[in-house]
């Protein structure tokens, strides 16, 4: 959710806005946001704390209702998303940050997948960085003793 908020705007943007999305959000639990009414639509446009977007927060909403749709049809959307790299984390080579890409083909595919299931918000770049900060990407510089702690425990895991 927070990334989708993110399009267009800074990270820092939305990270300062954090606890506000959480509260706004029932502490982002699907289920819930999956059921927003006009009610709700018109309060999260009042609401200063969020960015006040409303393709964005109906976006939100229909996010979580595809969101609920994919982890009913895969066990979960971790199984969904692990699927696209057969379970199997994709490791970088980056020697330097300039090196690290906004996006790759894997990106592009997973979001071209959730855009036919009806996701809206979303781009190579912003799965990219779901990518990334779920782990399913390690982009830790070579050099940087996350890397290689990272890439053993892989080993330990897949």
């Amino acid at each position: 959710m927070l990334e989708s908020a993110q399009a267009g705007l800074s990270w820092i943007t939305i990270l300062k806005k954090r606890e506000n999305y959480r509260k706004a959000y029932d502490n982002f639990d699907p289920k819930k946001v999956a059921c927003y009414g006009e009610a709700k639509k018109a309060k999260l446009l009042a609401d200063a704390g969020i960015v006040r977007n409303r393709l964005k927060i109906e976006a939100s909403i229909t996010n979580a209702q595809k969101f609920l749709e994919i982890q009913k049809e895969f066990g979960s959307f971790s199984n969904y998303i692990w699927g696209f790299t057969n379970g199997k984390p994709v490791v970088g080579k980056w020697k330097n940050l300039q090196e690290i890409p906004p996006k790759t083909e894997l990106s592009d595919k997973i979001s071209i997948d959730l855009k036919k299931r009806g996701f809206k918000f979303l781009g190579g770049t912003i799965i990219y960085s779901h990518l990334q900060a779920t782990g399913i990407i390690n982009d830790h510089l070579m050099n940087c003793f996350r890397y290689k702690e990272i890439k053993r425990d892989y080993g330990k895991s897949g």
